[in-house]
């Protein structure tokens, strides 16, 4: 654990008017000098509070009283739809060379798995073949479950043979974040202080997988306590452009999909942990809903924006594994219970889409590829609604941010122990946490009555339409639609490996995803952006 040793504290020293005087500045106030006296009494009381309250010390996991709903009012839950049955392809013929396996998507190896073309045991061998000869070059590995994984390859090939699939994932080889606990291994968090911090059981979304047949191989990297692709192992890489780092946070789920390492992983996103690795490496992402998603046995970085989530080689893939892990488990009360539709194809052309005109007219990298993106959506016969973001300050949503993320690790900034931390800028988390030390529990609950105004202002927005076309980084979208818990489903829409990161971001409805899904699917049926491959792997 990243516990409290002494640390930063002059707790002993008594308070100066000139103390109080320069931290108000700091909070832009000011006060006069009997003010200033007056508040001294009260001042000495809350420092002791302090000083008792962090003689305790929490567990990462503990939630604060204060719970967040994305649900706005007056919200209206999505209705359950007539259940869509998946069958896996049929006609699929085993690839005569293995190294064709390496890029198979989930739905294509179910088939195959199913029909008893290929094997779990040995999907799971080449699997792990690759993460060995590949992983060191990218640091995408933390760590294999090789004895686990071929257990329960062995023990799905069984099943299937006598009859008893269990549903798309099974046999399917995956990996997760390394902030994701698998019983028996350390949970890094990407941080050294941390690698020998063995989980005493598996995380709520692997023992769902788990249950549904899929075969766990990989523990992947991430950039440390969630930020970025630099981790203690080193910077996590493209595999389109290996001298550059692969984004984060999820960085090693990205890179070890995009390289054709694994079919599938499960990453987080608190504030693009999805959207950006996955524009980068050029694989589907897919962010569910706040709430849609148990997080127990996850790390928590922000508890009122972290989300776990698929990295895939397509739409339908991420589809068939949120199916398997949504839900809840009486442990993480934040979760809401939600019917999830299917992408549907046929209900796909009835739905109302919008784009942000705005962002959309910005000069950024990817604009021409996502002009044409547009352009290939009018062309599947829908009409796009214009419609422009509501305007709200951005600033206090980003320190409303860093403060839960200090809260998270606060003893880590008193200890001194963030100092052992490899990022060590301006924009890496020591420097964050400290600074969100500043941001006074007023502004922290004022800022969360701004956004409560951005939902309801989304909300409106999403009454006239069901899914908004976004550019996945220009304008304030992937700020705006966190903070308001909206899913997004994020595809590459140009050639990698080119100097730019081609991406398009589906936006959806709260538990809309079969929605965002639906749309984006047909946007991958009309193009092959999603099937490039990586010279070399």
């Amino acid at each position: 654990m990243l516990d409290a040793v002494p640390g930063r504290s002059n707790a002993a020293e008594p308070l100066a008017l000139s103390d109080l005087a320069g931290a108000a500045r700091v909070e832009g106030l000011e006060f006069t000098e009997a003010e200033l006296r007056q508040m001294l009494g009260n001042l000495k009381e809350q420092r002791e509070a302090l000083s008792e309250l962090r003689q305790r010390s929490f567990p990462n996991t503990l939630l604060p009283a204060l719970r967040f709903d994305p649900r706005p009012s007056g919200f209206v839950m999505p209705r359950a739809t007539p259940s869509i049955r998946w069958s896996p392809p049929s006609k699929r013929e085993r690839p005569f060379d293995s190294q064709q396996w390496s890029f198979l998507g989930v739905a294509d190896l179910a088939g195959l798995l199913r029909s008893k073309r290929l094997s779990s045991e040995e999907i799971t061998r080449h699997c792990l073949e690759r993460l060995k000869r590949h992983g060191p070059g990218l640091h995408c590995v933390v760590a294999l479950t090789e004895e686990r994984a071929l257990a329960s390859a062995r023990r799905a090939d069984r099943e299937i043979r006598s009859g008893q699939w269990r549903g798309p994932l099974h046999g399917i080889p995956y990996g997760v974040k390394d902030l994701i606990d698998v019983a028996g291994m350390p949970s890094t968090w990407g941080v050294s202080l941390r690698t020998n911090e063995v989980a005493t059981a598996d995380a709520t979304v692997v023992r769902k997988l788990e249950e549904a047949g899929a075969v766990l191989v990989a523990k992947l990297s991430l950039g440390e306590l969630a930020m970025g692709d630099i981790w203690f192992g080193g910077t996590t890489r493209n595999p389109w452009k290996p001298e550059t780092g692969s984004s984060g946070s999820s960085a090693g789920s990205a890179s070890a999909v995009s390289a054709g390492l694994l079919p599938f992983a499960l990453g987080s996103e608190t504030l693009g942990s999805i959207v950006s690795p996955s524009t980068v490496c050029g694989v589907t992402g897919l962010r569910p809903t706040f709430g849609r998603v148990s997080r127990t046995g996850a790390m928590m970085l922000c508890y009122s924006l972290d989300k776990l989530g698929p990295l895939a080689r397509s739409v339908e893939d991420c589809a068939l594994v949120l199916a398997v892990i949504r839900g809840g488990d009486g442990q993480d009360p934040t979760v809401i219970e939600a019917p999830f539709n299917r992408p549907d194809p046929t209900r796909a052309r009835q739905l109302r889409l919008g784009f942000l005109e705005l962002d959309f007219q910005k000069n950024y990298a990817n604009r021409s590829n996502d002009l044409r993106s547009l352009e290939v959506l009018r062309s599947l016969g829908w009409q796009l609604k214009p419609l422009t973001l509501p305007k709200h300050p951005k600033g206090v949503l980003y320190s409303l941010l860093s403060a839960e993320a200090a809260m998270s690790f606060d003893e880590l900034t008193r200890s001194n122990l963030d100092d052992r931390l490899v990022q060590q800028g301006d924009g890496s988390w020591p420097n964050s946490f400290r600074s969100a030390r500043f941001f006074s529990a007023v502004d922290y609950l004022q800022a969360n009555r701004v956004r409560t105004l951005l939902m309801q202002d989304m909300q409106a927005l999403f009454d006239q339409v069901d899914v908004i076309i976004a550019p996945s980084w220009s304008g304030n979208q992937l700020l705006f639609s966190n903070m308001t818990g909206h899913p997004c489903v994020v595809v590459p829409n140009g050639p990698l490996g080119q100097g730019q990161s081609p991406s398009l971001c589906f936006v959806g409805r709260l538990f809309g995803e079969g929605d965002a899904l639906a749309v984006a699917k047909a946007y991958q049926n009309a193009t092959t952006w999603h099937l490039d491959q990586p010279p070399g792997f």
